[in-house]
């Protein structure tokens, strides 16, 4: 009897695991092994990460990498990782490091080495940023907050829906650690971007969104232009950054669907 491939999705700042619930109910559907855990320190559910925001304070990038990587070494095979925002940072370095069979990465979160920095997105995460002290805290957004930085390309009242079921504090340290990573030769943000053995990559953006803007998926494609290994990216042009969770995640998820079959995955 053959093993079904394990999918591991990746959550961003922000979001909880859950929100990949119809994510996993898909993707089990198509024969796939599917799960989300959460990020180090993440309680179970979105009222218990409300209510203890201290447990998901100051976990930093490689906290991350190495919590999943501990996750991944317990399955039976190498799994396809699916992230957003900086779940899809977090899954490019693991695709780097060779511990995935393939990793689609939706509107990741910029890596060592992208240079845009369009003012959307210091405005999206400006919450954070302006309290040097936020890196050792969990900051959460209010609902406007919310919807600059993932609604803008809903209506206001399903942003604000998005908003009431998903939203959970997130840790500032990987925000300030990406920030500073052109700075820094060390950087937790470095993805091993020429590997030539690894599996295929799938970077996926939207158009209109304002956290991570098409010029910063578009700027990561170009970090991958000394290995040969499958890199393809997708463009969703009115699509913001709440893509993964709102009435039209389906799209997403069968255009993810379609592109791992290409791959024979």
């Amino acid at each position: 009897m053959t093993t079904p491939t394990p999918v591991v999705f990746i959550h961003g700042l922000w979001l909880h695991a859950t929100s990949w619930e119809p994510w996993i109910d898909l993707f089990q559907k198509e024969g796939y092994d599917a799960s989300a855990p959460g990020w180090p320190g993440d309680p179970d559910t979105v009222e218990e990460a409300r209510a203890n925001p201290e447990s998901i304070a100051d976990h930093g990038i490689d906290a991350v990498v190495d919590h999943y990587a501990s996750i991944i070494k317990d399955l039976p095979v190498a799994p396809i990782l699916i992230g957003h925002s900086f779940g899809g940072m977090i899954a490019q370095k693991l695709l780097g490091q060779n511990l995935a069979a393939a990793a689609v990465a939706i509107d990741a979160a910029q890596i060592k080495g992208v240079l845009p920095l369009p003012l959307s997105a210091l405005r999206a995460t400006l919450p954070v940023f302006k309290n040097p002290a936020n890196k050792h805290r969990a900051v959460s957004l209010t609902a406007e907050q919310f919807r600059y930085a993932f609604g803008n390309a809903l209506s206001a009242e399903e942003s604000d829906a998005l908003y009431e079921r998903w939203t959970i504090p997130a840790p500032g340290k990987p925000l300030f650690e990406a920030a500073a990573a052109n700075f820094n030769p060390h950087s937790p943000a470095k993805v091993d971007t020429a590997n030539e053995l690894r599996g295929p990559l799938l970077l996926m953006t939207g158009g209109k969104d304002h956290t991570v803007p098409e010029a910063v998926t578009r700027a990561t494609l170009k970090q991958y232009r000394h290995s040969e290994a499958v890199t393809d990216i997708l463009d969703f042009p009115d699509r913001g950054h709440s893509l993964t969770i709102d009435g039209r995640w389906r799209e997403v998820a069968d255009t993810a669907l379609d592109w791992l079959r290409r791959q024979e995955l």
